[in-house]
């Protein structure tokens, strides 16, 4: 019993420390991603559209690579799946109880639709063969880089993106390489200490690996994100918007996962993720474009905000409900 105790506690323990590692490591990779861009002379603005988001996606790219190499395909597809969840039902969700979100008409016209053409050709993707193969990966990967493209062809002033820290511009080469080594072994270890510390508590607990990656990986790793928005909401800064949660979800989706599956194929070995996560994903970006018309136009208000918290409270409670 006491040793029982005890490994509960260091898997606790390890996920816990792979959270902090996984944040700690993706702040230094955008600060040295941001500070090289500068070095190359980079203009800011494709800085905040491309390399910012890239960097910030580099915790759930490195723990997705993790899970499929280490033979748990669950989580590494969850922990997408899940965070994309995460980042409307949970982020944006409390975000606006906070304060209410205006909303860029650019989100309809070109997120929106982006958005549910990647959540879309997911589903297909893994409902046809029930993996997400190599090429497939190739071609959601290839997606991304043409969004971005077009992103880069937007109108400057149409353009919501990223802050751009420009104090990062002067920064020293010595700095940068020590800031790059610090975020690469703590991407290395946290993505290591939490897939090992989750698959551990899901077999002390019972549930499928699948239910540890969109749950308790996905908050994880949208954590940092959740915090940046809620401060940014109580300051009253729109630095944080609906348009910016949304390139998060289309570059987890490119990027994570079509890097993943180009490394090694993802097979679909939970049931659950097609026939319920998934689904929950494609509803929560559908229900977005309603919502915004709806009442006050193109603000999500606070009562919006709250139903979308509530959708996610139910999402959770179903998930652990299906042992």
């Amino acid at each position: 019993m006491v040793s029982s105790q005890k490994k509960c506690f260091m898997s606790l323990l390890l996920v816990f420390l792979g959270f902090v590692l996984l944040v700690i490591g993706g702040e230094f990779l955008v600060r040295t991603s941001i500070a090289l861009s500068f070095k190359f002379r980079i203009s800011k603005i494709v800085i905040g559209m491309t390399v910012v988001s890239f960097a910030t996606s580099a915790p759930e790219l490195l723990v997705s690579l993790q899970a499929a190499l280490s033979g748990s395909p669950a989580i590494a597809l969850n922990n997408v799946i899940g965070s994309n969840i995460a980042n409307i039902g949970l982020v944006l969700g409390l975000t606006a109880m906070v304060g209410s979100i205006v909303v860029d008409k650019s989100f309809y016209k070109l997120n929106w639709p982006v958005l549910m053409l990647f959540s879309l050709a997911l589903y297909y993707f893994l409902s046809n063969d029930k993996i997400l193969s190599f090429v497939e990966g190739f071609v959601l990967f290839s997606a991304l880089i043409v969004f971005v493209f077009i992103l880069m062809r937007q109108p400057k002033d149409t353009i919501l993106t990223e802050e751009v820290d420009e104090t990062l511009a002067i920064i020293s080469n010595f700095k940068i390489m020590v800031w790059l080594l610090i975020g690469g072994f703590s991407l290395y270890f946290g993505s290591e200490w939490l897939v090992e510390g989750a698959k551990d508590i899901a077999l002390s607990l019972g549930v499928s690996e699948a239910v540890i990656g969109v749950s308790l990986i996905a908050i994880g790793t949208s954590v940092p994100e959740l915090a940046a928005s809620i401060i940014a909401a109580v300051k009253q800064e729109k630095a944080i918007s609906l348009g910016n949660l949304i390139g998060s979800n289309i570059f987890n989706i490119g990027a994570v996962l079509g890097i993943t599956a180009m490394i090694k194929p993802i097979p679909v070995t939970d049931i659950h993720i097609l026939s319920n996560d998934i689904l929950w994903m494609l509803a929560y970006a559908v229900i977005l474009l309603p919502m915004i018309f709806i009442k006050k136009t193109f603000e999500i208000s606070r009562i919006k905000g709250f139903l979308l918290l509530l959708g996610y409270g139910v999402f959770m409670v179903l998930v652990f409900s299906k042992k």
